[in-house]
């Protein structure tokens, strides 16, 4: 399993949400290259980015920012917030970033999932949110009639690298993630799963590792290195156990 550290985009600065409401914003870092060049130091091998007002917007808003990060790391990211199109994802890659999240046009448009994972193999990933196990999209500020496991079951054999699933209700609350439903969409696809949303203590990383053989491959964490409840470098060396 993999720890994936986590930086938030919102007017170029490094903050977290609490349930993805934008007006519950802490600004951790004001110079997203330096906070994406620390994770690097402390192990990270994968960094996840998100471009908040790109998800609410529906087009990519903090270019700047997302240069600086891939200029001051060398570990390969995966970005997503605001990609609707192949154009945003070709443009993403020039940059240097390694792999596309996509969330909002995964469930409205499925067929532009498929068309990039012909076109970049290994690159595409799809960003699944969840509020009481119904998808929600658009920056989570609406839900859908979908479920989770629904809505992945129509990613099979697209050749999609993972699918990150969130629970919304236990993003940037720091209470554990949803280890029950996690499980069970690991469980009922062949595509790997991240988790995401929740994450609180080397504990809850243990908790994941009892499910890696589910399908669990990675989780996503955001709060808990940045208020320092969680020590990244520590997060790592458990999952090398």
């Amino acid at each position: 399993m993999i720890v994936i550290p986590a930086i938030d985009l919102k007017n170029g600065c490094c903050v977290r949400l609490e349930q993805g409401l934008m007006e519950k914003d802490t600004v951790f870092n004001e110079d997203p290259g330096a906070q994406a060049a620390e994770w690097q130091r402390q192990g990270g091998e994968l960094l996840h980015i998100v471009d908040l007002d790109g998800a609410f917007a529906g087009e990519p808003k903090n270019r700047a920012a997302i240069e600086s990060i891939v200029k001051n790391v060398t570990i390969p990211t995966q970005l997503g917030g605001g990609i609707r199109d192949i154009a945003t994802i070709e443009s993403y890659f020039s940059l240097g970033i390694g792999r596309a999240i996509i969330g909002t046009a995964a469930q409205r448009n499925p067929d532009l999932v498929k068309e990039a994972c012909a076109l970049f193999p290994g690159r595409i990933v799809v960003g699944i949110d969840a509020k009481d196990g119904m998808v929600a999209v658009q920056g989570w500020a609406e839900v859908t009639g979908i479920t989770a496991t629904e809505l992945a079951k129509k990613f099979e054999g697209y050749g999609v690298s993972a699918i990150i699933y969130t629970d919304i209700s236990r993003d940037g609350m720091m209470q554990g993630p949803n280890i029950a439903a996690t499980k069970a969409l690991a469980e009922a696809i062949s595509i790997p799963v991240i988790a995401s949303g929740g994450l609180s203590s080397l504990k809850d990383i243990e908790n994941l590792m009892a499910i890696e053989s589910s399908g669990v491959t990675g989780v996503i964490t955001g709060k808990a290195i940045y208020s320092g409840a969680i020590n990244l470098a520590e997060a790592i060396a458990l999952t090398k156990k």
